[in-house]
Formats: structure tokens, sequence, C-alpha cells
């Protein structure tokens, strides 16, 4: 249900940090230890750590009597040690997002947040979206409940955060499946909408002709003058063949013509 638990340890410690030099430091502390195993010391001033190692590889502890803490990563070991400890616990956590709904599980109505993909912060739930994805936020709901996005994958679609019941796939594939020719001067064939990873534009008869390209994140907006569209993306126009400079070349020469 949660990611995994944050673990906060407060006292009276001395914290030894060695890397390429040792530096100590004693006072009243909270150390906090996240699930990907980055330690984070905090004393009473400013918002930065007194101490910290990030991600590391091992950390372990021992509550026999005040606790101990070691985290080590490559050459950088961080030890705390309590003279008097105020506290150890375990709190639930999950990652924190922006709102965008409500989660549509049976016996769950927990909020979804939107971070790395969509999940909800009760039950865990998860949806991966394109990254690149907008979740509407004009109350536009999918008959199941959920809100629906908007990917731009050569038109701009709306469908459902849960691709078992809106699929972009299937959205992107209806739009233009075999709408371009495969642009090998030796091959017949059609492009094809398929996954393979992402969505791409890949030729039917794989794998006798390997040409393929990724759909980019933007809309049609015309013709390259290698044959294949161009897309109008947020970093301007580009061809569906990311390594052609055709279609940047001609929009160059437009924007002159104004």
């Amino acid at each position: 249900m949660i990611d995994d638990a944050i673990r906060v340890l407060a006292g009276d410690c001395t914290v030894i940090a060695e890397a390429d030099d040792r530096s100590e430091y004693r006072g009243r502390v909270t150390t906090i230890v996240k699930p990907d195993n980055t330690v984070l010391v905090h004393d009473i001033d400013g918002y930065q750590p007194v101490a910290w190692l990030t991600r590391a590889d091992s950390v372990s502890s021992d509550r026999a009597g005040d606790f101990t803490l070691v985290a080590k990563k490559d050459t950088q070991t961080l030890r705390i040690a309590a003279h008097d400890q105020d506290g150890f616990a375990h709190y639930p956590a999950s990652a924190a997002g922006t709102p965008v709904g409500t989660c549509q599980n049976e016996n769950c109505a927990g909020e979804l947040v939107r971070s790395k993909g969509v999940h909800c912060v009760d039950c865990g739930t998860r949806y991966g979206i394109p990254t690149d994805a907008t979740i509407k936020d004009d109350q536009s709901y999918c008959d199941c409940g959920l809100p629906r996005m908007r990917v731009e994958r050569g038109l701009a679609f709306d469908v459902c955060l849960d691709r078992n019941c809106e699929s972009l796939d299937e959205a992107v594939r209806e739009a233009f499946d075999r709408e371009w020719d495969c642009p090998e001067s030796n091959c017949d064939g059609d492009l094809r909408i398929l996954r393979r990873g992402g969505l791409i534009a890949g030729c039917e008869h794989y794998p006798e002709c390997d040409t393929g390209f990724a759909m980019p994140a933007g809309v049609v907006d015309g013709e390259c003058d290698c044959g294949l569209p161009t897309f109008e993306t947020h970093g301007g126009t580009r061809c569906l063949d990311a390594t052609c400079d055709r279609a940047v070349a001609r929009h160059v020469e437009a924007a002159g013509d104004d």
C-alpha cells in the first residue's frame, strides 16, 4: 500500500562523516532515513542538513541501549551514535505529488496524485503515463470515474489515465496506422504504429526492413522534404525522422521569407 517507511531517529548524538576528510558533530539532532537509503541529519539551524549521505549502499542500525546507525557508500561513511535517545520511529511514506482526482478502486476513495506517474496515496494503485502528458483539470472524467489526460502524438488525444479503459496506443494507431510510406528507396511497405518501449512508426516489413521512428511529442503540421511528416513540438519543428535536418532548414527559410 505504501512505498516504504521513513525512519526517524532523534536525540543527543555524535555524528561522524568520513570521506576524503573527517568531520564530527555533537548535538541534539533528528536523523531521517528515507526508503532509498538517503540519510539526512538535521539540527536546529537552517534548511540544509549538517550531514547527509545520498542513496547509501547500506544502512545498518542497532537499538540496543541508545541507537547507533552506520551508512556507507563507496568511500563515504556516516556514523551516528546517540548518547541520549529522544525517539526512534517508523512512519509510512509515499511519493507526494499534485492532486489530480479520486481513486476509483472498490473500498478506496484516496487522493490520486501525480509524481512520476499517477498513484493513490491510500491504496498505492499506480498508472504509468507519458512524461509530457497533461492531466485535464476541467472535470473531464472517463466513464470509469478517472480523469483524462491530454497527450500529443501527431494529434492531441484525450484519453483515460487507465490504458485498459481508453488506450492511447489505439487512438494513435487509428489516426496514423499506414498513414505514411516507409522512406527506404527499396521498400514498398507502410509505417505501422507499434509499441516498442514507446510508440513508434515502424515498417510493416520488419525484420526485412528495420526502419522505425519514435513518435514525437507534438502535432503533425506538414510534410518534410524527405516525404515524412513534420511535427510542431515544444522544441520547434522537426521531422518524424529525428536525424533529418531538412524540416528545420525549410522552417528557417520560411521564417526568413516573412
